[in-house]
């Protein structure tokens, strides 16, 4: 039998770094894909270049301490056909995806921009990165999976997309482009499920709840953010994201509509869960 395959973008560091190692110690064999392969890569993080920790490599090698095969395919969501050249390249080496994770989101300028301030520049590069190369991607997988009879699609999704900010987003809450690019991409799911009923098909969005990241670090608005909100951290995210790639969802969860990850973590008693990208 053939090992499971999982295809994880934004995959350097965060939620799809812990998510690719984490599926990796369920037996997967991991695809990953970010824009940056190895450490001190300066990128465009919230319009600023800059370097963040973390790079496919060092994800790669947490991978290959949990004993499996990564396959390390840099790849920008704003570059469509790179992303779609990395799946090709999965399918051409692994045979086949049976998880897609659509977890990579926009970094650049226009984030946390009030209405007032964004442009159209940035609206359209937020919703490339964050509606059309995920809605590519899934195209380009779902044949595979429907042939198979079997498959699973886990999109990111975001709390911020359905409820109104506690405060702008340069103040510890959000804007309007970031959180309307989640609301689309959200309605995928429910478009799939009725599209290919009874066709194996397994598709969640899955909402993480607070994680402060290492672009909060350098805006320096993580301290406003937790004081708004509890985080969870990404490796209690990441043990959600392996659980579901292997296990039914509970009916009261939602799983029809959005799962909420740190709800989950800690009826699975995941919340604890240690990172693997330091072990």
């Amino acid at each position: 039998m053939s090992h499971k395959v999982a295809f994880i973008t934004g995959a350097s560091r965060g939620i799809g770094a812990e998510s690719a190692v984490a599926l990796a110690r369920a037996g997967y064999r991991v695809a990953i894909t970010a824009r940056t392969l190895a450490e001190g890569e300066a990128h465009d993080h919230a319009g600023r270049t800059t370097v963040l920790p973390g790079s496919l490599e060092a994800t790669a090698a947490a991978i290959e301490r949990e004993g499996s095969e990564a396959l390390c395919l840099p790849a920008d969501i704003l570059d469509e056909a790179s992303v779609l050249s990395a799946a090709t390249a999965t399918l051409d080496h692994f045979g086949h995806i049976d998880l897609l994770f659509n977890n990579a989101v926009y970094q650049g300028s226009g984030n946390l921009e009030r209405l007032m301030d964004v442009n159209s520049e940035q609206v359209r590069a937020i919703y490339q990165g964050n509606v059309f190369t995920p809605l590519a991607l899934v195209q380009a997988v779902l044949p595979g999976m429907l042939a198979r009879g079997s498959g699973t699609v886990i999109n990111m999704a975001s709390g911020s997309a359905f409820r109104n900010p506690p405060a702008a987003g340069d103040k510890g809450g959000w804007g309007f482009a970031y959180p309307s690019s989640k609301a689309a991409v959200s309605r995928m799911a429910g478009s799939l499920r009725a599209e290919h009923p009874n066709s194996g098909l397994r598709i969640f969005n899955l909402e993480p709840g607070t994680v402060i990241t290492e672009v909060m670090r350098m805006l320096e608005i993580d301290k406003p953010i937790e004081a708004l909100f509890k985080p969870c951290s990404p490796a209690a995210i990441a043990a959600v994201v392996a659980w579901l790639a292997e296990n039914e969802p509970l009916a009261d969860w939602t799983p029809d509509d959005i799962l909420a990850a740190p709800a989950i973590a800690k009826q699975l008693n995941l919340l604890q869960t240690p990172s693997l990208l330091e072990s």
